[in-house]
């Protein structure tokens, strides 16, 4: 009797445990991914000045990032549930959230590795005691100079624009910014843009600090918007609908109700 009922609810929401599933496999993929070693790009001597940069501590480290991408967008979608108390629009929040994060992560570390692009201070990552050789055989710590071969496209700014684009689309979606609900007032269009600021600020941090290139940081940035926008689109219609603020699921199940209501038609007696 247990399973059976295990069962049916297992079945009722089939497509939810799929999309959880999903998301787990990709996080597992990032994480070993992040493992793996960048191809090795050989460095001209002419272009060796490129990487002569100065090596400085983050303006914004990993662990100042990860919280503002991880609790970020999840004290938005809670503090829109409080003041509206829809579920489904919880559920179908953090599913767009978690594929942009996920589907972010794995593109940025394929193409980093792929890629294999030496940050602006690697020559000191290489070459700590400032002494280069011919060969350009590295003598400092392994680790950081693999991690220094890992500049292209920026971490942080895709990660950055992937949390907080998505804080600004789904802002932008409950205030009606671009609909006739809230178009025109520029409180509400401000307070979407907010996050892109922040978004916007931790990429440009990448090129103060000397940990990447001006072209890294661009192409994280709209990398990540891209990833925010795309799996946003996959739970809630366009920001200029009138139902901007409702997601997909939830007008789709409406249209299904008034279609079967519709189809039931009383019989005329004669």
């Amino acid at each position: 009797m247990k399973t059976t009922v295990f069962r049916k609810k297992f079945m009722k929401h089939q497509q939810l445990w799929i999309e959880v599933v999903v998301r787990i496999s990709l996080v597992i993929s990032f994480v070993l991914m992040e493992k793996l070693q960048p191809f090795q790009r050989k460095i001209h001597p002419d272009e060796l000045w490129l990487y002569k940069n100065p090596v400085t501590e983050s303006y914004v480290p990993s662990k100042m990032l990860w919280p503002i991408v991880v609790f970020a967008p999840l004290i938005v979608i809670f503090m829109v549930y409080f003041f509206r108390r829809e579920v489904t629009d919880v559920t179908q929040a953090l599913l767009s959230l978690t594929l942009a994060l996920g589907i972010n992560g794995i593109v940025t570390d394929i193409i980093k590795l792929t890629v294999g692009r030496p940050r602006p201070d690697f020559f000191w990552r290489c070459f700590p005691d400032g002494h280069s050789n011919p060969a350009m055989h590295c003598t400092g710590d392994p680790s950081v100079i693999t991690e220094g071969r890992k500049s292209f496209p920026s971490g942080h700014s895709s990660f950055s624009f992937a949390s907080l684009g998505f804080i600004s689309l789904y802002m932008a979606g409950k205030l009606g910014v671009f609909n006739e609900k809230g178009r025109g007032q520029s409180l509400r269009l401000l307070v979407s843009l907010l996050p892109l600021l922040i978004a916007l600020t931790v990429a440009l941090s990448r090129t103060c600090d000397y940990h990447h290139h001006w072209q890294d940081v661009l192409c994280g940035s709209l990398l990540g918007f891209f990833a925010a926008y795309f799996c946003y689109r996959q739970h809630y219609p366009s920001l200029d609908s009138p139902d901007a603020d409702v997601p997909l699921v939830v007008l789709s199940n409406a249209i299904l109700d008034t279609s079967n209501t519709s189809s039931v038609l009383p019989f005329k007696t004669v």
